[in-house]
């Protein structure tokens, strides 16, 4: 809903300091408050696990109208915080606690964690790149993730171990093909640098030689298949 061309129902004009964006986006918590009451008015709330997140960062090139990362860097269509970098809301009442959570998960970790709760059986001839993060949901043990890595099209753009995020190409987001493969892998530790401005890398190189094992032990598992984004 908050995606260019945007639209609001006319109850929701010009009821946000935000402008349309803050309007479209007032109307999207009204309509998730609407599916929740409506859950709870069933009796279904008990019975629902409710996940409410995004699938990228702001549209930069539309400015205002793109949305904002806040102090992350970078937006919609690249590999830095801003781009990947969402928050996400589990509900589940009766069976999650309140609370915030700061380790790291995905959206591919969303199909295995169901099936585990609902005791369904995943096909064993392939690799997942998913987990089942129930654990850190319901708060019983610790996360099965410990690396991300980041894609742009086909190639590792960059890979986060822990704290820890190299970076080995970069390109600015949509709208331009000026592609930089760093020599140096840069590195960033996103814990007390979310928004990527210090460069650490001269400082840890045994990460980065950490990191870069990482990298070459996932190329090696990779199976080349027909481009679907060329297709």
């Amino acid at each position: 809903m908050p995606h260019v061309p945007l639209f609001r129902s006319k109850e929701f004009e010009n009821i946000s300091l935000r402008g349309i964006y803050g309007d479209v986006i007032e109307e999207l918590d009204w309509s998730v408050g609407e599916i929740l009451s409506a859950l709870k008015e069933n009796g279904l709330d008990e019975n629902t696990f409710v996940i409410f997140t995004s699938d990228n960062g702001p549209w930069l090139t539309f400015n205002e109208f793109g949305g904002s990362a806040g102090l992350l860097k970078g937006g919609k269509g690249g590999t830095n915080e801003g781009g990947m970098r969402e928050p996400a809301i589990f509900w589940w009442p009766g069976k999650i606690k309140p609370g915030v959570v700061v380790d790291m998960a995905t959206t591919m970790d969303i199909l295995p964690t169901f099936c585990s709760l609902a005791g369904a059986n995943l096909p064993n001839d392939r690799i997942y790149d998913g987990f089942d993060i129930s654990s850190v949901i319901f708060g019983t043990g610790p996360d099965p993730r410990d690396v991300v890595f980041y894609y742009r099209d086909t190639q590792v753009f960059a890979i986060r171990k822990g704290a820890y995020k190299a970076h080995f190409i970069t390109q600015p987001e949509y709208g331009s093909d000026i592609k930089t493969i760093q020599d140096s892998p840069l590195l960033y530790n996103l814990n007390v640098d979310p928004s990527e401005k210090y460069n650490i890398a001269e400082n840890y190189s045994e990460v980065i030689a950490e990191i870069k094992k990482i990298l070459q032990e996932h190329l090696s598992t990779l199976v080349p298949v027909e481009n679907q984004l060329e297709k």
